[in-house]
């Protein structure tokens, strides 16, 4: 059975890491419908800290085909990985297409692989903010309509997908497929030695994370984010990993954080006599790991830190204003506070003044996943 395996941007590596390895398990212990993988990479993320540094962390092969779209508009990039996917499919003639999460090369792969008539699994199915602004939300919604396979990461992904009028028989609960790696992983980010670097204790800091155009290209909603961790930071150092483009509007919109800013971690000398706010580089997954792990409490807009923050049982505070991990927010670890200054400086003075919660418990994230999915494609007659 082959089996092409879509990745292009960050998120999608720690779910196609534990996919592979429950391959490499598959193939190890059965005779049964052996499975050759191709490990296709659109190169939607293209620089070393965006994407290379990630397969060393999680322990990726080098990708079979790298198609390298690079950047562009929503548009630009979801045309040139199908024109470039569709030639590879054509040559492959593979049995099976899985794409996972819900960037530009998911829906991409998706189109191309239905269009050629090749069956279709999609790897963190079923997940909905009901905020169709969000590019994330077009991919996710199209991906599942025209997937023949939707694995999904929680019951309410499920009920979502029955509402949508997709057949059960086409939906598998299965589990968090991130989970696997963050677990699979968490020993060996233990050993980073990011906190020594940056001069940090554990519990002793905050964490920021910024990426979402609405966030980082708006001058108004910038404004609000900064004005409030400025504040933030004068009770609790703040750790803010920053793209490029995100340090590049900081300093067009004329805003001043009043932060240290280093080229690497290694430059972080005593960074906290200076200011109470560092701006690093984007950091490799095993120290972001660690970074996370030891926070006092998260902000992020990201997706999946809401759901990492929750098994790590870390406060997160989500400056968005929907999500499509509610699930996160009904464990009690997230809370969405927008681009409001006073909601998230309220939330988090609530966190800094609280006591520690017991670990939630979420049914099936528990670092086999990608071995029930596996488990299920290896099956398909």
């Amino acid at each position: 059975m082959k089996i092409v395996l879509v990745c292009g941007a960050r998120p999608n590596f720690m779910k196609i890491a534990p996919l592979l390895r429950a391959i490499n398990k598959h193939n190890a212990s059965s005779k049964v419908n052996p499975i050759e993988p191709i490990l296709v990479h659109t190169g939607q993320h293209y620089d070393y800290e965006m994407s290379q540094v990630f397969f060393q962390d999680l322990e990726l092969p080098k990708p079979d085909v790298y198609l390298g779209v690079g950047s562009g508009t929503h548009a630009e990039q979801t045309a040139r990985v199908m024109i470039e996917f569709e030639k590879v499919l054509l040559k492959e003639k593979p049995d099976l297409v899985v794409v996972v999460g819900d960037v530009n090369s998911t829906l991409a792969g998706a189109l191309t692989a239905v269009k050629l008539h090749i069956p279709l699994a999609h790897v963190e199915a079923g997940l909905r903010s009901y905020d169709r602004t969000m590019p994330e939300e077009i991919n996710r919604l199209l991906t599942d309509q025209i997937s023949d396979y939707l694995f999904t990461p929680s019951r309410d992904a499920d009920e979502n997908l029955k509402r949508e009028g997709i057949p059960q028989e086409k939906i598998f609960f299965v589990g968090n497929v991130m989970v696997d790696s963050l677990l699979f992983n968490k020993a060996r980010a233990d050993q980073s030695q990011i906190l020594t670097q940056l001069k940090l204790a554990g519990e002793g800091y905050a964490l920021l994370t910024l990426h979402r155009p609405s966030n980082v290209d708006e001058k108004h909603s910038l404004t609000n984010i900064m004005s409030a961790i400025t504040n933030i930071s004068e009770w609790i150092p703040v750790v803010f990993p920053a793209h490029p483009r995100t340090q590049k509007n900081l300093r067009e919109f004329n805003l001043d954080p009043h932060a240290t800013v280093i080229a690497s971690p290694a430059e972080a000398k005593a960074w906290q006599s200076q200011s109470n706010m560092l701006i690093t580089p984007p950091l490799s997954y095993l120290d972001f790991l660690k970074l996370e792990m030891y926070a006092k409490f998260v902000m992020t807009d990201s997706g999946g830190i809401q759901e990492e923050t929750t098994v790590l049982n870390v406060p997160c505070l989500t400056l968005r204003d929907t999500t499509e991990r509610p699930m996160t927010i009904t464990r009690g670890t997230n809370m969405l506070v927008g681009n409001r200054p006073r909601k998230i400086i309220e939330e988090a003075s609530k966190i800094l003044a609280s006591k520690s919660q017991s670990p939630p418990h979420v049914e099936l994230w528990d670092g086999i996943t990608a071995e029930r999915i596996i488990g299920i494609l290896a099956r398909i007659e």
